[in-house]
This record gives structure tokens, sequence and C-alpha cells, in this order.
């Protein structure tokens, strides 16, 4: 799947992205310092820049320690804490100076250019103040940070949990509605209502395997789909017909596992089992919208819109249900007539983690 992937380049990338704001905030800065340093008849133009960034070049690694300096004092005493910020001050304020005036008399060295910087005191008299500040602020910034990612850490796995609760409820609804079809056949053929109750436990063994996973291909959950369809076939033979339209670019699109249980489960529940002639049920899917969304169609030629909506309430409340812990907003779902007949129901499903 390609969200593992994904992630990792998110990961990759936010490096580059502090650093790119970091550089951005320091040559704004130069430029403002330029416009004071050319008004007082300065000579050499790149000084504000080497003075700005010097900074820039200390202040960006030193945040992301302050970060996980506070992050790991989190939870301890208050007194703790504060003993312990007094001290990562003072070593960022060290470092942050040291460092700093490290870069600048390098780089005047090599432009043999004169630079008084004042006496040792007097500089971490001057820098002292703007570091306690800058330490500060860095700090209740990195709190801030922290627990929103906490919140989002959250909410993610309540969504999670809400979501394999959701499936649980998946498994007993349709294996009672097989189980009742299966006893109309006991009597009137043991040995079939047997291979049907055999393929039937190796379709719960399939489906408690997914459900555990809880996300997978559109291709694995298709091949979870079929044992359960030549189950059925099996139980009404000719009057079913199953037809599969699937684009091969849409096969390794992410899905909630057994999100198509339900609706075939219905289709066939409300309609074949209703039916004296034959059903045709047609599974449809294919990307659309310049391939950002999966479209899914469930299509039965006999039940109308009306009856599978209210009788099969339960599975399809289940299923709104998934798609709003799953996706939020992001995904859709139609139940209607067909434009050639019978019912369609759609399922519209953004890139996992759009939502």
């Amino acid at each position: 799947m390609l969200e593992p992937r994904q992630d990792g380049k998110k990961r990759v990338l936010w490096p580059w992205a502090y650093a790119a704001f970091v550089l951005a905030v320091a040559l704004l800065r130069s430029l403002s310092e330029l416009q004071h340093y050319l008004a007082r008849g300065g000579e050499h133009a790149w000084e504000p820049f080497l003075w700005e960034l010097s900074s820039a070049a200390l202040t960006g690694p030193l945040s992301v320690l302050v970060y996980h300096w506070h992050v790991a004092g989190i939870g301890a005493p208050l007194l703790r804490q504060v003993r312990r910020h007094a001290g990562g001050a003072l070593l960022y304020m060290l470092a942050h100076v040291g460092g700093m005036f490290g870069i600048r008399f390098a780089v005047y060295a090599l432009m043999q250019v004169d630079y008084d910087a004042g006496t040792v005191w007097s500089v971490l008299g001057y820098e002292a103040g703007k570091d306690f500040i800058g330490y500060t602020l860095t700090v209740a910034i990195c709190h801030g940070l922290f627990h929103m990612q906490q919140s989002a850490r959250l909410r993610a796995e309540l969504a999670e949990a809400r979501l394999a609760r959701l499936t649980e409820q998946v498994q007993p609804h349709f294996l009672f509605n097989t189980l009742n079809l299966i006893s109309s056949v006991m009597y009137e053929d043991v040995k079939k209502a047997d291979r049907l109750l055999c393929r039937l436990a190796d379709l719960l063994r399939s489906a408690l395997a997914a459900q555990q996973q809880g996300w997978h291909s559109l291709q694995q959950e298709l091949t979870l789909i079929e044992p359960y369809l030549e189950l059925m076939q099996a139980r009404f033979g000719d009057r079913l017909q199953v037809h599969w339209r699937i684009e091969p670019q849409a096969q390794a699109w992410s899905v909630p596992s057994l999100l198509l249980l339900n609706p075939v489960e219905n289709a066939i529940k409300h309609d074949v089992a209703l039916s004296r002639g034959t059903v045709s049920l047609r599974l449809e899917a294919g990307l659309i919208g310049d391939g950002k969304q999966l479209r899914i169609c469930v299509h039965n030629s006999g039940v109308v819109a009306e009856r599978l909506e209210r009788e099969g309430g339960l599975g399809l409340a289940n299923l709104r249900q998934r798609l709003q812990a799953a996706y939020g907003a992001g995904a859709s779902m139609q139940i209607g007539p067909a434009a050639d007949g019978g019912t369609a129901l759609e399922l519209l499903l953004p890139a996992r983690g759009a939502a």
C-alpha cells in the first residue's frame, strides 16, 4: 500500500521544511537589518546577513534540542521541571553565543575585516536577556506542539478504535444472515449444506484475519468477497449471476477491511433470496477525478432502492458509520435506482488519510 511510503516522505520532508523556514526568517531579518546598517554608513553589505544567519545557524538546531529536552521532562514535578529548564536556558545561551560568535570571528578573519564584538561580559550581558526570552518562547511553542501531537494521536486512536468496533459488528450481521440461508438447504440436501458450512468456516477465518488487519487493498477485499459469492452461488445456483468490472489501477487502493461485505450481503438477502427469477449482481470499481477518488458500485438488477434502504437498514447504517469513522466527510455513499434498471449503491472514497 502507498500510505507507509507517503508517511515516510512526510518524515523526510519535515526537516527540510523546518530548515527552509528558519532560513527564510533569517533572511527577512537580514534584509531589515541591512536597511539600518546602510543608513549608519556601513561599508560591508554582507555583515547584516552574517549576523542574522550565524544566529539562525545555532537557534534552528538548538530549538529542536529544546523540544526533546522539554518533552523528556513532561510529567516530572513542577520544581524539577523549573530546575531542568534553568539549566537548559543556561546551556542554550552558552551554546548559542559561543557558536554564533565563533562563526562570526571565522568569517571576519576570512574576509580580512576587523571585528570588535566587545568584552566577553558585555557580549554575555547583551545576549543573555534575548536568549532567555527566546528559550522561554521556544519552550512554550514546544509545549503547544507536543500537546497538539498528543491530541492528534488520541483522535487517530479513537477513530481506529471506533472503526474496529464497527468492523466487529459486520461479522455477526452477515453470519446470522448466511446461517439462515444455509438452514433452508439442510432439509433439502444435507451434503450440500455441509459443504456450505465448511466454506463459511473458511470465509470466517479470512474475515477475522482481515478484521485484525484493519485496512487492506481493494484487491484483498475482493478476494475476501469471492468466497462469500461462491457460497451464495452454490446456494442459489443459476438464479445469481455475478459480474466483475474492476479497473487494474484501482486494485491497489487502500480500503477498510470488510467494507463491501454488507452491501453485497444486503443485495443478495433482499433481492436474490426474495426473487424467483435470475438476478444479476455487478461489482464495479475504478478511479475518478484524476485518480484522486475511488468509485465502487454494487449493482443488483432486481430489488428497488426503497426496499433495500428500508430492509437493509442495519447493514447500511453500519456502512455509513464506518465511512464516517474512516474518512470523516471525505467519503460518500448513495443508493438509488440505476440508469439501466435495478438498484445501485455507490461509494466514493478518497485516498487513505485524505480526510
